[in-house]
């Protein structure tokens, strides 16, 4: 099989389209011929040599696809030769096979295609994670999201409806906050003309958010615990404006509010399963009855993954940027 390799870390170029051993298929592990995979800002750490793979894992970049089941290994049951899935991953996405462990697959929600399923497994595992079982959104809340326009924003801008909250979303452009706004958003921030803190008690009476989905980590973190309602939640996912800042513990145990920092690629597979899991069960039915879809921006072959990862390295994107394959 082929699949993108990195030889060495460095910019978009690193990237080649090789050929590589075809992988196989261990205890409890599913083979999926890959129909597509999508660019995360993770994989762009890792071609940069700042986020290895797990022990384990594939070496290859991707931490999601869409695709059919190929072969199905020892102890696996419920899944069969030919059904359409797709997957969260640890890696291995961006290659025309990949070793999934059964708890990480699900099936092609009713009303998507095979490769915009693509665009789905870690961005909702995220966000229904982080938003929902982590920082427990509930209806009649607001959520703020920065990045309203990036996969994580536009995913969580309609879940976050769909359960019935206020969202308020920051986004660096007029066309990005309109598509925010076309998902749903209710308040529309633009971060480099606008206080995010003041707009934000502005639209909620002096309140705050209840819950924030952050992406940028210590550029954002004073900001955002000053953003936060009474019995606010800040749930951390990215490091993109940093890795150290200051935190005030007076402002949050005034509020009386929660930090909580995840990821999704180092979890156990008993967690991984678990949020696949709930996400099944909640988020699915939701597809079907078409209060959720996914966003796609563009697509292009898997073997200009390169030019895939310029796109997003320049923000020049709205929703999920696929690669598919041959």
């Amino acid at each position: 099989m082929h699949a993108i390799t990195i030889p060495e870390p460095g910019g978009p170029e690193s990237l080649v389209w090789a050929e590589v051993p075809d992988p196989q298929p261990g205890e409890g592990e599913v083979l999926v011929e890959v129909a597509a995979s999508a660019v995360n800002r993770a994989d762009i750490m890792q071609r940069q040599g700042f986020y290895d793979p797990p022990p384990g894992a594939s070496l290859y970049p991707g931490l999601e696809c869409s695709g059919r089941v190929a072969e199905v290994g020892p102890g696996v049951s419920g899944w069969a030769v030919g059904d359409e899935v797709c997957a969260l991953l640890s890696g291995g996405g961006y290659a025309e096979k990949v070793v999934v462990p059964a708890g990480q697959l699900l099936p092609v929600p009713q009303g998507v295609d095979l490769k915009g399923a693509a665009a789905l497994p870690e961005v909702v595992c995220t966000v229904w994670s982080n938003v929902f079982m982590v920082a427990h959104l509930r209806p009649g809340e607001t959520l703020l999201v920065h990045g309203g326009s990036s996969g994580i924003g536009t995913m969580a801008i309609q879940l976050a409806k769909a359960v019935g909250a206020k969202v308020a979303v920051t986004a660096g452009t007029k066309e990005k906050l309109e598509r925010c706004a076309e998902l749903g958003a209710d308040v529309l921030i633009n971060y480099r003309d606008q206080d995010f803190v003041a707009e934000v008690k502005d639209a909620t009476g002096g309140a705050g958010a209840d819950v924030i989905l952050d992406n940028m980590g210590a550029k954002y973190l004073d900001r955002n615990v000053q953003a936060l309602a009474v019995n606010g939640r800040l749930a951390i996912i990215g490091m993109q404006g940093g890795r150290k800042g200051e935190l005030n513990i007076g402002t949050l145990l005034a509020k009386r509010a929660a930090v909580s920092a995840t990821s999704l690629r180092a979890r156990p597979l008993e967690e991984k399963a678990a949020i696949v899991a709930a996400v099944r069960e909640h988020v699915w039915p939701l597809f079907a009855g078409g209060h959720v879809r996914p966003v796609v921006d563009r697509e292009m072959p898997m073997s200009e993954a390169a030019e895939g990862h310029r796109v997003v390295e320049e923000s020049g994107h709205i929703g999920k940027v696929l690669l598919v394959a041959p």
